[in-house]
């Protein structure tokens, strides 16, 4: 059961109501993180209108579902992982380009040097070297698809955070285990000690 009420989109009114219904027609559900983030209708639009703008920006839908993927894995959030291995089908993205993307990895150069420096961002809480920003530059990252890669980063920390606080339901199939190996990949640091395993 979630710590944190999940709305029912029957009962919800004025801006919550309104926020789910457009979940609901959009997606054809309305997830349980949309109905926790419903409690403040402040959250919900906000979060709904920076992925949308993100939506429209310089990374493919592959790419954003790929960096949330990776995000999740390292702030080991279940429900990101199970919604976003779903969605990253919807995408387009194979079972294995899925499982890659969790560890860090992508079969495309482009799209690695993105993960590569998105769990960058992540490990290093954004203070990322000039060297991780010359390496993504030049795999052929663009500044736009840098700063996309962190708005992405944070949007996904956002919804990592706010499940592990919510305890939130998963009401998506739930996402493959990865071995402790392949969950130690996925930060870039290789040791034992890895908190992301």
């Amino acid at each position: 059961m979630s710590r944190i009420e999940t709305v029912n989109p029957a009962l919800a009114t004025g801006k919550a109501k309104e926020l789910l219904d457009a979940v609901q027609a959009k997606l054809g559900m309305t997830p349980n993180l949309m109905r926790v983030m419903a409690n403040s209708p402040a959250v919900l639009d906000a979060y709904l209108k920076f992925s949308g703008a993100l939506a429209v920006g310089a990374l493919t839908a592959k790419e954003r579902e790929r960096i949330a993927l990776a995000v999740g894995q390292a702030n080991s959030c279940d429900y990101c992982l199970s919604a976003h291995t779903a969605l990253g089908k919807m995408s387009g993205l194979t079972a294995f380009e899925i499982l890659d993307a969790r560890r860090g990895k992508a079969d495309d150069a482009k799209a690695g040097a993105i993960l590569a420096f998105a769990n960058q961002v992540v490990a290093k809480r954004g203070l990322v070297s000039d060297a991780d920003v010359t390496t993504a530059r030049e795999a052929g990252v663009t500044d736009a698809e840098i700063a996309e890669t962190v708005a992405n980063v944070s949007l996904n920390i956002l919804t990592n955070y706010l499940n592990h606080v919510a305890q939130t339901k998963v009401d998506f199939p739930a996402a493959e285990k990865l071995s402790d190996d392949s969950a130690m990949e996925s930060c870039g640091c290789h040791t034992e000690a890895c908190s992301v395993a």
